[in-house]
């Protein structure tokens, strides 16, 4: 198996230290290859992405930057079309802001219980997770979500958007993906997509903290456009995953290498 980890990192200067000590463990028994994505971030993280990788140089570690602000659904592209390209058999996302922890995968690739789905997804919400810190209204707010979207689908949701989730990258070749939003409803629309192209998948409890993390969501105005979302699937299951939903219209997600530890 060849296994890459994406983790995408916006404005992470004083967590991502945290998420990559966290790649030193027996989750390296399964992990070909890290990739950290810089969604143009204005603060240090790039550097102290590089000051890491320069002390870990046996990490197989590549840091690269997004030619512009593509958001977290545009660097979900980057990483899905680089898995696809260098021919990687699955896809983990970690998100760089730790909130989850990538062992929590660990279940799932020791008993090799993930070769059975096209997706294997972390969920906040369900038996045997976690969430210390986390807003009990936020939760709540979830939890409804996660109903709905389970009525409409037909699907027993238990998450709608954590930040860890592996996938087989077979499931990726066909690039259902590509017109679906590059914010932060990307994986709103993953989970939709289970649905219209009956992907096979399966939820595990994680681990999910709020500590110094800054979000990026504006509650009611991500509630509104996700309930939109959730209609027009509602209206238009079967074509749902080639419709446009893209704000700005790309031909291709564009990078550039900044360092790698990867030979």
């Amino acid at each position: 198996m060849k296994l890459l980890i994406f983790i995408p990192v916006y404005n992470c200067e004083k967590q991502i230290v945290r998420v990559l000590d966290t790649m030193q463990g027996k989750i390296m028994d399964y992990v070909s290859k890290i990739l950290i994505i810089n969604n143009r971030s204005t603060d240090n993280t790039e550097s102290v992405v590089i000051g890491w990788m320069q002390q870990h140089p046996e990490i197989p570690l590549e840091l690269i930057r997004n030619d512009e602000n593509y958001g977290l659904g545009g660097s979900h592209k980057v990483a899905f079309f680089y898995a696809l390209s260098w021919g990687f058999d699955y896809v983990a996302i970690l998100h760089g802001d730790d909130q989850g922890n990538i062992c929590d995968l660990l279940p799932i690739l020791e008993t090799g219980q993930y070769q059975k789905y096209d997706c294997c997804l972390g969920a906040r919400f369900m038996k045997g997770s976690s969430l210390p810190g986390y807003s009990k209204f936020r939760t709540f707010g979830n939890r409804i979500f996660n109903l709905l979207f389970s009525i409409v689908t037909g699907l027993r949701l238990y998450d709608l958007g954590a930040g860890i989730n592996l996938y087989h990258v077979d499931m990726l070749k066909d690039k259902f993906f590509w017109r679906f939003p590059d914010n932060l409803v990307f994986n709103y629309c993953m989970s939709l997509a289970m649905s219209s192209l009956k992907q096979t998948h399966i939820f595990f409890p994680i681990v999910w903290k709020e500590e110094d993390q800054l979000s990026n969501v504006k509650l009611f105005s991500q509630a509104k456009r996700v309930f939109g979302l959730l209609m027009t699937f509602a209206l238009h299951r079967h074509s749902f995953s080639s419709m446009e939903f893209r704000d700005t219209i790309r031909d291709t997600y564009t990078f550039k290498t900044i360092k790698s530890n990867f030979t």
